[in-house]
């Protein structure tokens, strides 16, 4: 069974620990209770494939900063999540995607955009569908909306990021592959 090393990475408060709460325990922690740390495991089916994730759930705080590079060196596959209801924290992530291609001294990632708290109401929306969208793509990545929550894309950003995972490594071994030789045919005149 194929283990995967996802980093959820973004802004104090966006939602980060609620995802994975979610995703691991099938609660919504609705109290705000800044993480330092967390590491969690959960096997899943993905694609009908067993998996297991290894979720490292890291902070937000600025404070905290000295600790991300350790965290993106260690990660396989990357969230990247901000809080469609603060528009800082959607500015930060180009931040977030920089640091992790320092720290891991590539030019790519396996990684997905997540604007978290789409169950909000539209007067509470300060980041449009259509500016996630547009980011992703500059970011090179898939981009989803999702509810901790109601449940909204819960799963499914997670699957994704695993995803980008095995899409990546399976490019990988395509480029290291043996290039075949063309035949050569000679014609007896």
């Amino acid at each position: 069974m194929s283990e995967y090393k996802l980093v959820i990475l973004g802004g104090g408060g966006v939602g980060k620990s609620a995802l994975v709460i979610r995703l691991v325990t099938d609660n919504f922690m609705d109290e705000y209770d800044p993480t330092i740390e967390d590491s969690y495991r959960k096997q899943v089916t993905i694609d009908d494939e067993p998996a297991i994730l290894d979720i490292l759930d890291t902070a937000g705080q600025e404070e905290y900063s000295s600790m991300q590079d350790q965290w993106m060196r260690e990660g396989k596959g990357y969230l990247l999540v901000y809080s469609i209801a603060d528009r800082s924290s959607f500015e930060e992530i180009t931040v977030f995607k920089e640091k992790i291609l320092r720290a891991k001294d590539v030019d790519k990632v396996p990684m997905i955009l997540v604007g978290n708290k789409c169950d909000l109401d539209d007067a509470d929306r300060e980041v449009q569908v259509n500016e996630g969208e547009e980011l992703a793509e500059q970011l090179g990545c898939p981009f989803m909306e999702t509810s901790a929550k109601e449940k909204i894309n819960n799963e499914e950003c997670f699957n994704q990021a695993v995803r980008e995972i095995v899409k990546m490594d399976k490019e990988a071994e395509a480029a290291a592959a043996p290039k075949a030789k063309p035949a050569f045919k000679c014609l007896i005149l």
